[in-house]
């Protein structure tokens, strides 16, 4: 006799429905959250292309952020929302270029951690591996490694992230 379980797999092979669709929510609440984004850049994140391509006042601005930062940790803290469509969708955290140009595969997930890949095409072209763990309903930590195409540049965020409150008025995700 078969279980329920074994059913819901066997219904969703034969629909063609993959299983991610019946896997667990991820447990964080919607509403209103505090992101603090610890950044590092290791290397040059964008490739001489994409530099040589800009005009010469945007290049030279660029070039200068770019050095200031090199191997000197960035903290950043920003309110977001999360709505239950982002939870459902895997998208807790934006933070990672995400242009619609992009594929996400999710490696793995429970109630509590979400294993991720992002893949993203020229220009320029990187990989990132993202695991967001949900340590309550109200707190989260994520790291990302996003690592340029050619692999000589490399993009480090450890993120923590506390829940505020269900209400997301006032918050404008404009990042």
């Amino acid at each position: 006799m078969f279980s329920k379980t074994l059913l819901t797999i066997a219904v969703a092979l034969a629909s063609g429905v993959s299983l991610q669709t019946f896997a667990a929510s991820f447990n964080v609440k919607p509403g209103a959250w505090e992101l603090s984004t610890n950044t590092l850049v290791v290397g040059n994140p964008l490739p001489p292309e994409a530099l040589a391509s800009m005009p010469p006042e945007k290049r030279a601005k660029v070039e200068k952020a770019m050095k200031e930062r090199a191997a000197k940790p960035v903290t950043r803290s920003r309110k977001t929302c999360v709505t239950q469509e982002d939870i459902d969708q895997d998208r807790i955290i934006r933070s990672v270029k995400d242009d619609g140009k992009c594929t996400r595969t999710v490696l793995s997930k429970t109630a509590t951690k979400l294993v991720m890949e992002q893949t993203c095409p020229e220009p320029p072209a990187s990989t990132s591996q993202m695991t967001i763990e949900a340590k309550t309903p109200e707190s989260l930590s994520a790291n990302i490694v996003r690592v340029r195409g050619d692999g000589k540049g490399k993009v480090l965020m450890d993120v923590k992230g506390f829940w505020l409150g269900p209400s997301c008025a006032g918050i404008k995700d404009d990042d």
